[in-house]
């Protein structure tokens, strides 16, 4: 069986995938579309990806439930994990028409940062590969790589970033990459980096493996526990 830990890239979604069992050496990949994943020949059984999937009609103080349970863990990493705004602003035409459907639909109000627009791209695309095809809803599972990383490091917040001011932080990667190391994963796996992706795009695709695999294990957890549902009855958790 195949897992696969997924993060959105320049280039599309970047994959780490490996097949279970001893040793877990992955392999990564470049994919355009993350449906382009299910029609490989060694499609991945279970995917965690960093994106979020299940959208709410409207959002309260902290964003989606997920969001609100996962933020306190993270210490200073708390701002990686967005406040993703309704499905109405998720799928508005441009910037200052999601503006105004968070704003009506948010509460208080509130207005989409320019960070968070830039994903509706992704997320527009998970939401609607997820409904279009539910029979994926039950091997794609919502992650979180500061949270993974969170998990990795005893479930204890990490002292280092992994940017500032939006360039990467060497002392930050290194962090990381130790904590995979630890969970595992050999040489083989750090030093190459596919076209059309940042270090920290593979790091968390990495991180996001290491949440398939439990999953895979029956020793996962979701934020919140059991996972909530939204309109169109897709899950609404985090998983670390």
């Amino acid at each position: 069986m195949w897992l696969a830990g997924v993060d959105g890239c320049p280039a599309g979604w970047v994959a780490a995938m490996a097949p279970t069992g001893d040793p877990f050496i992955p392999r990564l990949l470049v994919v355009p579309r993350l449906e382009d994943l299910f029609g490989l020949s060694d499609a991945p059984a279970v995917v965690a990806v960093d994106m979020p999937i299940g959208l709410p009609e409207r959002v309260g103080h902290g964003g989606r439930g997920p969001e609100a349970l996962v933020r306190p863990l993270l210490g200073g990493r708390q701002s990686s994990v967005f406040s993703v705004p309704s499905r109405a602003a998720v799928h508005a035409g441009d910037y200052p028409a999601a503006c105004a459907a968070a704003l009506a639909t948010s509460d208080p109000p509130r207005r989409v940062s320019k960070q968070c627009f830039h994903l509706f791209p992704k997320i527009r695309e998970i939401d609607a590969l997820l409904r279009g095809r539910p029979d994926l809803a039950g091997r794609v599972f919502e992650a979180h790589p500061e949270v993974a990383f969170w998990r990795l490091n005893g479930e204890r917040a990490l002292d280092q970033p992994k940017k500032v001011k939006g360039r990467p932080w060497p002392a930050g990667l290194a962090l990381r990459e130790h904590l995979l190391r630890a969970a595992g994963f050999g040489d083989d796996t750090f030093g190459l980096r596919p076209r059309g992706t940042g270090p920290d795009d593979v790091l968390d695709a990495l991180a996001n493996l290491t949440v398939a695999l439990r999953i895979a294990r029956g020793e996962a957890r979701s934020f919140p526990d059991p996972p909530g549902r939204d309109g169109a009855n897709l899950p609404v958790a985090i998983w670390t």
